[in-house]
């Protein structure tokens, strides 16, 4: 009996030991496969263009957005109570033209002081006078009662031109765009009514490129196509900005004519400019660029890697960019997948 149970433990251990060893291979095999797939799965997928070169026409086309011909805030030259607005949003002005009156009624109190003052002045001045005649007071004294009246009448007229700025003036023609206080609010002097914005006439202003801005001039003819249009208009340059934003881009701004107003300001545009075409110009597609194009950094694939690699930019013809250094006519870039990549990533070319 005792014998039959060695046998039977025996026999159990055998069992668990082939059992483990089972497991172990078992075990073994799949993470052979799993490290096969994750070999395979090193590799990320991405879409490739070749750096190459070609003929570039001469027209290029930059977006901007339209800005008012003037735009100022109406304020008063004197501190006081909003008692009247003559205008709502929408109105039209001139320049000139009264908008808002503020309360005089302290500016009026002034008046009535300053006119007071001058009376009692030129009233001792008149006793000053007489009394200089008979030997009552000096030339002195009677100098003094002099100036007195004339520093009364200087006050009087500050106060009395002081009295006329209760009437708040447009400085510019346009329409009011927005109103920024209420009747009855105490505002203080500068402190803006309404704004007022011109747009008879409208300018598009625009980033150039600095390969592209050294071969425009004030006063040159651009065409303009407003977004919300689609109509062909033209304009002029009128402004070149002489230092760059630090992108190696310029800001310039083309006037047109607006006189219909079927462009407000803060719609976009498009300005297209001619220029001298070129030939033999390296190209890569816009979206080969990581991050903006100023970073000027793209992935370039080299030996089935994703090499990250710094270059030099120059003008952006909208889906294409000319690369003035870091890359060569047939080298590969990356054009999309670069989310998921990092410098020397293993990368899969699809189609």
């Amino acid at each position: 009996m005792k014998r039959k149970s060695v046998i039977t433990v025996i026999a159990l251990l055998g069992i668990a030991a082939a059992f483990f060893f089972i497991l172990q291979n078992n075990k073994k095999k799949n993470q052979a496969e799993l490290d096969i797939v994750a070999e395979t799965n090193t590799e990320i997928a991405v879409k490739t263009a070749k750096a190459q070169k070609e003929s570039i026409s001469g027209v290029f086309r930059v977006n901007g957005t339209f800005l008012p011909k003037t735009q100022a805030q109406v304020s008063p030259e004197l501190g006081g109570q909003l008692v009247r607005l003559f205008v709502e949003e929408g109105s039209e002005v001139k320049a000139g033209q009264t908008i808002a009156k503020i309360s005089g009624d302290k500016i009026n109190v002034n008046v009535n002081n300053a006119q007071a003052n001058l009376d009692n002045a030129v009233s001792s001045l008149n006793r000053y006078e007489e009394a200089f005649k008979s030997g009552g007071v000096t030339a002195m004294q009677l100098d003094q009662a002099k100036l007195q009246v004339q520093n009364a009448m200087a006050q009087l007229e500050s106060a009395q031109l002081n009295s006329g700025d209760t009437n708040v003036k447009s400085k510019i023609d346009g329409i009011v765009n927005k109103k920024l206080v209420e009747v009855g609010t105490v505002v203080g002097a500068g402190t803006g009514i309404v704004e007022v914005v011109d747009i008879s006439s409208l300018k598009l202003k625009v980033e150039v490129d600095q390969n592209l801005v050294s071969q425009l001039s004030i006063g040159d003819t651009v065409q303009v196509v407003p977004s919300v249009t689609g109509e062909s208009l033209e304009g002029e340059i009128t402004f070149i900005a002489p230092a760059s934003n630090g992108a190696l881009k310029f800001s310039v701004e083309i006037t047109l004519d607006n006189s219909e107003r079927k462009i407000k300001a803060g719609m976009d545009g498009i300005a297209v400019f001619n220029s001298a075409g070129m030939n033999d110009v390296l190209t890569v597609p816009r979206e080969a660029f990581v991050g903006s194009i100023s970073d000027n950094k793209v992935f370039v694939v080299r030996d089935n890697k994703a090499v990250l690699t710094q270059i030099q930019s120059g003008v952006n013809y909208g889906d294409k960019v000319q690369v003035t250094g870091g890359l060569t006519e047939g080298d590969v870039v990356v054009t999309s997948g670069q989310i998921n990549l990092i410098d020397n990533a293993g990368v899969k070319v699809i189609q």
